[in-house]
């Protein structure tokens, strides 16, 4: 009888202890957030702990940097001056159709995005008691992004001689935030895609979407991994971490290729308490957040497996580190297809795709719509060397605007996972391009070009990524790897010319036409 009153006490002490804790944990938390009236929606009591950093100081305005970079005796300003990077694109932008976005129908569009944020911004603050004088949002035509989004076209998404890129870059280093949230599910256009393809939030793979004061929207994604890490070689590629500095670089290297093809990316040091926690109506993402044994301010992503606060990213005690790529137009207003890559691999612990198998596997793809197209293939071959000399095995779809048809050029979007281990090149990367032996001649001229000492890929890389903020970008080791995977790309075609005759090998013009003569001047 008395072991039996003794577990009863027990019990009772243990289910006092669990509501204690959630009321203080979670339902006292939200009461304050309502009851208690302020300026800015509470951080958890980790953050309030935290100690306050420097206020952030307003933006100077500083003209924004010169796309060729450097000045006399610079690479990287030879290199944007060579005739290769100056030449009519082909085929010649002819009118309305060639643009992504209608000027008249996008601007009407964001001005209606733009007054539904104010009415929810509005009611957001009256349900929380806050009192704010800051006027509503404007959209104001010549903010950055809006250029950006008007400048898409069907040879890239950004032109060469364009300034709004280096605005962009500029606006989304210095601009203050005034949302944050976890990833939105953007192709989920009412059911309207195949939305398995999208990554979810979860304990290793964190991202938010940040909005800054011209309402302009850019990825966020945080440091995971330091610049002298390696991957490991027991990793498998779809385990990897996502590193923010690979974002970066890859921007940097697609516009040195002369591609245009992956959005403006930047890295910032981001106050994670007042960029993030003090800015963000998503209770979840609020949740999340806690302070380390170190006193630094953390957090994590909110999902239904592996969420442990080991998996979190942490300030120091507030800053953190990451890469900002700018969103491209909506959905709504400029649809992207999202097909799987004829060179997908397998995602499990076992087995091999076709490809890794059948040396004959490009002719099956040259039967199959939409790769039965040559502009569609050569464009997967291009990106197939971007991703080699990244050294990036996780390219499983490829998106492209539907606007602009079976030839319009790849999107080359997460480029997370590139840059994991300089150590190693790895060959299979490479299987379109040597199973194919295809290859654009602009592609070829511009690889040709970037081998020869005085526009050496790894020299120009180094300069271009002295502009980001967050410099060294990459480490030594990793440029110098550049070098060695643009030699083994050269070589593949080399031996793909000696086999077939450079007349089947190179290709002339986007479409694919074949032609004799090839190499820059």
């Amino acid at each position: 009888m008395l072991g039996l009153r003794r577990d009863r006490l027990l019990t009772l002490l243990l289910l006092g202890a669990l509501l204690a804790a959630d009321l203080y944990f979670h339902l006292g938390p939200r009461v304050r957030r309502r009851l208690r009236p302020r300026e800015r929606p509470p951080g958890c009591p980790c953050a309030r702990r935290a100690a306050p950093s420097a206020p952030r100081p307003a933006a100077r305005h500083v003209p924004p940097a010169e796309p060729d970079g450097g000045g006399p005796g610079s690479k990287l300003r030879a290199l944007f001056a060579h005739p290769l990077y100056n030449e009519p694109e082909e085929p010649p932008l002819l009118g309305p159709e060639d643009s992504l976005l209608a000027g008249p129908e996008a601007l009407r569009y964001y001005r209606r995005k733009v007054a539904r944020w104010n009415r929810r911004h509005k009611i957001y603050k009256e349900q929380l008691n806050l009192t704010s004088l800051d006027p509503p949002l404007q959209l104001r035509l010549e903010t950055s992004w809006v250029q950006f989004h008007l400048g898409i076209s069907r040879h890239g998404l950004y032109s060469r001689s364009s300034p709004v890129v280096s605005k962009l870059l500029h606006d989304m280093r210095h601009l203050p935030t005034i949302s944050a949230d976890y990833s939105q599910d953007e192709k989920a256009l009412l059911g309207a895609c195949d939305c398995t393809q999208i990554v979810k939030p979860s304990g290793v793979h964190l991202k938010l979407v940040l909005r800054f004061s011209d309402f302009g929207k850019a990825m966020f994604k945080p440091m995971r991994q330091l610049r002298d890490e390696e991957t490991p070689e027991d990793f498998f590629y779809f385990i990897d971490f996502q590193r923010h500095n690979a974002e970066i670089a890859a921007f940097h290297l697609d516009r040195i290729l002369d591609f245009r093809r992956v959005p403006p990316t930047v890295g910032r040091l981001v106050n994670v308490t007042k960029e993030i926690l003090e800015v963000t109506k998503n209770e979840i993402l609020q949740s999340v957040f806690f302070l380390s044994p170190a006193s630094n301010v953390c957090f994590f992503a909110k999902c239904p497996y592996l969420c442990k606060t080991e998996y979190a990213v942490c300030g120091n005690p507030h800053l953190l580190e990451g890469s900002l790529s700018a969103f491209l137009p909506s959905l709504n207003l400029a649809p992207r297809l999202s097909v799987p890559s004829p060179w997908i691999r397998s995602y499990s612990l076992a087995g091999k795709e076709e490809w890794e198998v059948n040396p004959l596997y490009c002719d099956t793809v040259k039967q199959v719509y939409p790769h039965s197209s040559s502009g569609r293939l050569l464009n997967i071959i291009d990106m197939a060397i971007f991703d080699f000399l990244t050294g990036n095995m996780d390219r499983h779809h490829y998106e492209t605007f539907s606007k602009f048809g079976d030839d319009g050029f790849l999107i080359h979007l997460d480029n997370a996972r590139g840059f994991g281990r300089h150590s190693h090149d790895e060959i299979s990367i490479l299987s379109p391009l040597s199973q194919c032996c295809r290859i654009k001649r602009k592609t070829l001229s511009h690889l040709q070009l970037l081998a020869r000492a005085d526009y050496r890929l790894s020299d120009v890389m180094r300069e271009s990524l002295l502009q980001d903020q967050l410099t060294p970008v990459l480490t030594e080791p990793h440029l110098l790897a550049l070098d060695r995977r643009l030699q083994t790309v050269l070589r593949t075609v080399r031996g793909c010319i000696e086999a077939h005759g450079e007349h089947s090998v190179v290709a002339n013009g986007p479409t694919g036409q074949s032609a004799p003569d090839s190499g820059p001047s």
